[in-house]
């Protein structure tokens, strides 16, 4: 067996270096097999959430949320997988409207069953399959019929990415699937507790919430027992000091891991009959070190994008590098717990006297915005409109604080914005 079909990571689930963290699988599967409430999968970026999802549900439909997706985006996209077209007739207004077919043979079969309990007309004399969908409830009607009729379960991930007044509806949304007896998985990073409930207290009785979060004992088990199927067995203190820089984050114990057998020169399982000590600590800071440099890409991008959208305003403001300037200064344990807004108001408007509230509040509320890349992801530090506090997405960015040189870009940008009399506003 070679290292890398146990450590490192991986899209599919690896067995060899998998634990069931406090009998979470089995806590998962007892809710799913119920059928009762839809589940909300919350945890940090790579703390194994699509791991436990994949772990116990058999072909979901997946939908990957994007930062500009809306609650119609992704209707759309969870039809589309089943080869059912929606498409969207866009107005201001929150409601659905336009056509729907099927596009496949399998998609208009399930189109037909919920179309025969929706308001609406369908045919199939010609190629071309669709129906008029109402401009109310009975939308969301035919989305839950066709989704039910397939018989999978409806899976959202990376929820957080969708804007706050887009979350806010689908909360509401999934009130009324579950009284359409369609229920779902949401996955997604957020700090507080039942932050579902939060923007529908209806929910309360409907959705039951499953953090996924890890201690430092829990990694230490992921990397022995990868190490067991590997004939390798490490000191206490080797796994100690990993489980320690992993920062909560089963995803970068994996890749740190595998660097640090690099860096020892293991690619094989030990011989037959054979079994290899580990007990090079030093080898774990070159591994950090390694890890550290390989992220160096990802977070100047991320800084870049920050300053180059800052800059592209048409009236660049200070507050941001100000904001900025606290959130990347904040300890380890600030950014885990999350950093309330007016705990960074106190510290900017320190620094800068011209920093308010109301305007650092409607700065955070943009600044995820500025983060993402094309494609609207890599997301890092989200901001909780409903709880004024900014948190910690991408957990790596510890590890890369932590061992990569590096010069943040705030100071230059609060000299180059700082001197213009509406900086602040």
């Amino acid at each position: 067996m070679k290292t890398h079909q146990v450590f490192g990571i991986q899209s599919d689930v690896v067995d060899a270096s998998y634990i069931d963290r406090g009998a979470l699988d089995s806590e998962f599967r007892t809710l799913v097999d119920r059928g009762q409430m839809h589940i909300a999968i919350r945890g940090a970026s790579k703390c194994g959430k699509s791991w436990l999802r994949k772990k116990v549900l058999d072909n979901p439909i997946v939908v990957q949320c994007r930062l500009s997706y809306t609650t119609t985006d992704v209707y759309r996209d969870a039809l589309a997988a089943l080869g059912v077209r929606l498409e969207v007739d866009r107005t201001v207004t929150s409601k659905l409207g336009g056509k729907v077919g099927g596009s496949v043979e399998g998609g208009f079969a399930l189109f037909a069953k919920a179309s025969a309990s929706t308001e609406g007309t369908y045919g199939n004399d010609t190629s071309t399959k669709e129906a008029v969908v109402g401009r109310n409830v009975t939308d969301l009607r035919f989305i839950s019929d066709t989704i039910r009729e397939s018989g999978r379960k409806l899976v959202i991930e990376d929820f957080h990415y969708l804007p706050i007044t887009e979350q806010q509806k689908f909360a509401f949304d999934l009130k009324t699937l579950w009284d359409y007896k369609t229920l779902v998985v949401v996955v997604g990073v957020w700090i507080d507790d039942n932050m579902l409930i939060t923007l529908n207290s209806d929910l309360a009785d409907r959705i039951e919430e499953l953090p996924v979060t890890w201690s430092e004992a829990e990694l230490k088990q992921v990397f022995t027992k990868g190490c067991a199927a590997l004939s390798i067995r490490p000191t206490d203190a080797v796994s100690t000091q990993l489980a320690e820089i992993a920062y909560q984050s089963v995803g970068l114990l994996q890749k740190l891991a595998l660097r640090y057998l690099d860096e020892l020169k293991i690619y094989d399982a030990a011989p037959s009959g054979m079994e290899i000590e580990l007990d090079n600590v030093d080898k774990i800071s070159d591994a950090a070190m390694h890890t550290a440099e390989q992220l160096n890409q990802l977070y100047q991008s991320f800084a870049k994008r920050v300053c180059e959208g800052v800059r592209q305003r048409k009236n660049a403001t200070g507050i941001y590098a100000h904001a900025l300037k606290v959130i990347m200064e904040a300890t380890d344990g600030e950014l885990l717990a999350g950093i309330p807004a007016k705990d960074i108001y106190r510290k900017a408007h320190a620094a800068e006297p011209r920093v308010q509230l109301p305007n650092l509040r409607s700065v955070l509320a943009k600044f995820a915005a500025l983060q993402v890349d094309q494609d609207g992801r890599s997301l890092v530090l989200a901001y909780d409109g409903q709880n004024e506090k900014i948190s910690l997405v991408d957990r790596q960015l510890l590890l890369y604080r932590r061992f990569a040189t590096v010069k943040w870009p705030w100071e230059d940008l609060i000299a180059e914005v700082g001197g213009s009399a509406d900086a602040y506003d």
